[in-house]
């Protein structure tokens, strides 16, 4: 059974997700409809009102995230868009070697969802370093809003369809075989990354240090542009002085809406 929402919750659906998380939903309308169609007949519910009511009733926040999750998740997969980690190999890890004197190396993947963009960063840290790794302290830190898919990043537990597009000397190197056909990410990769609940509507509260590479990709394009320019403008001012902002290849800054250097489509620079 297809459901339709009313004017009246689609209005109260948008302008909700729009001021709480940034995301405009304004002409989305079919997408809304497609993804929360199913859910609201296995919740027992005859409409979008009655679903509408209960969510924003519970003070858990649980079914929120449930919805979040339904209108916002896209499918992800370990070494997506390999573009980036061939950046990372040929010229950013070059770069952090030469200049870091400290030895650290600091990543944040916001919007980590299942765990597979953190994971692969770590691999790609760790295969250039290789044996020199010993001598410096990598760190990741994965964000997420929803602490279900967080649940399963932790587990670190995937299917070998989602290791598809990764370098076969990586699968057996970084992955312990499972039953059922699946492959746990061995402890070797999964002790450098630290997952924390964080939305990233929020002021970032991770200030201690600074990051210098960020990942945010295919998390923005839902946003109104407003929202995504207010955004990397907080990544911008956690990043350190020549750090690295990745977001999606579906997205894109305006040139002269942040003062990021462009380097090639989807990565950005802060000038040193």
């Amino acid at each position: 059974m297809l459901h339709k929402i009313s004017d009246i919750d689609f209005k109260r659906l948008s302008e909700f997700m729009l001021k709480k998380y940034g995301i405009n939903l304004t002409q989305k309308r079919t997408l809304i409809e497609g993804r929360l169609g199913a859910l609201i007949t296995q919740r027992g519910f005859n409409d979008f009102k009655s679903f509408l009511d209960m969510v924003f009733a519970d003070r858990t926040g649980t079914e929120m995230v449930t919805l979040l999750n339904k209108l916002t998740t896209n499918h992800t997969y370990f070494y997506r868009e390999p573009e980036h980690y061939e950046y990372m190999a040929s010229t950013l890890l070059p770069y952090i070697e030469k200049t870091k004197k400290d030895h650290t190396f600091r990543i944040w993947s916001a919007g980590c969802s299942s765990g597979e963009e953190p994971y692969t960063n770590v691999m790609q840290t760790l295969d250039y370093f290789g044996m020199k790794k010993a001598s410096w302290k990598i760190s990741l830190l994965a964000t997420d809003i929803s602490m279900r898919v967080m649940n399963i990043a932790k587990e670190a537990i995937y299917s070998d369809e989602s290791r598809k597009h990764m370098p076969t000397a990586w699968k057996s190197k970084y992955f312990i075989s499972q039953p059922n056909n699946c492959f746990k990410v061995s402890p070797e990769v999964t002790k450098y990354v630290e997952f924390k609940s964080f939305n990233l509507m929020d002021p970032i509260p991770f200030k201690l240090y600074k990051f210098d590479l960020i990942f945010c990709r295919n998390v923005m394009i839902y946003f109104e542009n407003k929202t995504k320019i207010e955004l990397v403008k907080r990544f911008y001012d956690v990043l350190a002085p020549g750090g690295h902002l990745f977001i999606g290849h579906a997205e894109s800054l305006g040139r002269n809406e942040t003062d990021y250097e462009y380097i090639k489509p989807a990565i950005y620079r802060k000038p040193l």
